[in-house]
């Protein structure tokens, strides 16, 4: 019987990086909560994260919008909008990458 062994070196991709920063965004909200808003953006940042926006990067993207709009119109801290552009950010080299033809 043979078993399957865990890879000890990891390629570091785009999308390992679009889920650091949805990871960064979400750790942020948690510790700022409070805010008028803060749970419908952690809501919505859940559902970002989920499998159904993972294997529909549309969905994320369009998830995403409504993640940055509210944390604007919330009036958001400030730390929030700064994770808020690292997740931009992110989820626009994701789309670069697949432009460019990068196995994710």
């Amino acid at each position: 019987m043979v078993f399957m062994t865990e890879p000890v070196a990891y390629h570091k991709t785009a999308l390992s990086d679009l889920q650091g920063a949805w990871s960064g965004l979400r750790s942020v909200i948690v510790e700022n909560f409070g805010f008028s808003g803060a749970d419908k953006l952690l809501f919505h940042v859940d559902e970002a994260m989920s499998w159904e926006c993972v294997r529909n990067l549309k969905l994320m993207q369009e998830t995403f919008l409504l993640v940055q709009n509210i944390s604007v119109q919330t009036k958001a801290p400030e730390e929030i909008i700064e994770m808020v552009d690292v997740v931009r950010s992110s989820l626009d080299d994701v789309f670069s990458a697949i432009k460019e033809g990068e196995k994710l």
